[in-house]
């Protein structure tokens, strides 16, 4: 398959993530946040054991379990802190930092070269995500901040490793482990500090359903797939994608109007993405990926 290819089906991933925020407001309970991430996480991941029937074995039962707290467990804790705790334009604007994080990660992790054109690429897209959805009016709180920052890191972090730590099974089980980790790390948050679900709906349940076959087990088969295929700094741009998506399906969905600067952002958005597809391609045309070799 093509490199285009790749990056397509990977893009696939975020943004479907877009239609999170849209699927949450209007289809499940209000107030459940941990609850709400362990359903999305753990059926999703039980479901795709059952299909690939192979647990991890001997250290990967370890790197299992710190991919799924990085990429889950611990990015979605943080992730709902700072959504409580700033308005949603600031908690998405704070998490598009992460790719230029994983620029970061991916030079002393696994020694990418770190690309000037790339990092403007980055920076490009942090901007447009401020103009697409952040408002004059956004408040700041600093222990929102610092876990939009920490999720932020959090991902940044297992997208990283998730390359770095490449497992001789298929992209479906390397997601089923992580999905069904995380979810058991989320199990005792969220019995510990959420009160039980109420009743659940016919909408809840057709939410929590596409949460996490949709929203999880589906993009994150894509997304494991493109970081095994692709370099972390080529696929994790295209999270800008997943803010975009969500405005957009709250114009078609919801009704809400889209400002000019908004419309500004968007062309910023798809062109920091294919800023840093450029910069990647340029320097994959230049010298083969050079990768540390994999422990055992």
């Amino acid at each position: 398959m093509s490199r285009t290819s790749d990056l397509l089906l990977t893009a696939i991933a975020p943004a479907i993530w877009g239609s999170t925020y849209i699927v949450t407001t209007e289809l499940l309970p209000d107030g459940y946040p941990l609850t709400v991430a362990m359903l999305r996480a753990l059926p999703a991941g039980l479901l795709l054991l059952l299909l690939v029937r192979a647990l991890p074995q001997g250290i990967w039962w370890t790197r299992a379990f710190v991919l799924g707290a990085l990429n889950f467990s611990v990015f979605w804790w943080l992730l709902f802190v700072a959504a409580y705790s700033l308005p949603g334009g600031v908690a998405a604007t704070v998490g598009a930092i992460q790719p230029l994080i994983v620029l970061l990660l991916a030079r002393l992790a696994l020694g990418s070269a770190l690309r000037p054109l790339a990092v403007l690429a980055a920076l490009a897209g942090i901007g447009g995500v401020a103009m697409l959805i952040l408002t004059p009016a956004a408040a700041l709180d600093p222990v929102g901040i610092a876990a939009g920052l920490g999720s932020a890191v959090s991902m940044a972090l297992g997208t990283v490793l998730s390359r770095r730590w490449q497992p001789p099974v298929s992209p479906l089980t390397f997601a089923a482990w992580q999905l069904s980790a995380g979810g058991l790390l989320l199990l005792p948050a969220a019995l510990w500090l959420e009160p039980p679900l109420p009743a659940l709906s016919a909408a809840n349940l057709l939410g929590l359903t596409y949460l996490g076959l949709i929203g999880a087990a589906l993009t994150y088969i894509l997304w494991f797939r493109g970081i095994a295929r692709l370099e972390p700094s080529v696929v994790s741009p295209l999270g800008f994608l997943s803010p975009m998506t969500a405005e957009i399906l709250g114009w078609a969905v919801l009704g809400q109007a889209l400002s000019p600067l908004q419309l500004a952002g968007m062309a910023v958005v798809l062109g920091s993405v294919w800023l840093s597809q450029h910069a990647q391609r340029q320097l994959a045309q230049r010298q083969p990926l050079a990768l540390p070799a994999l422990r055992p």
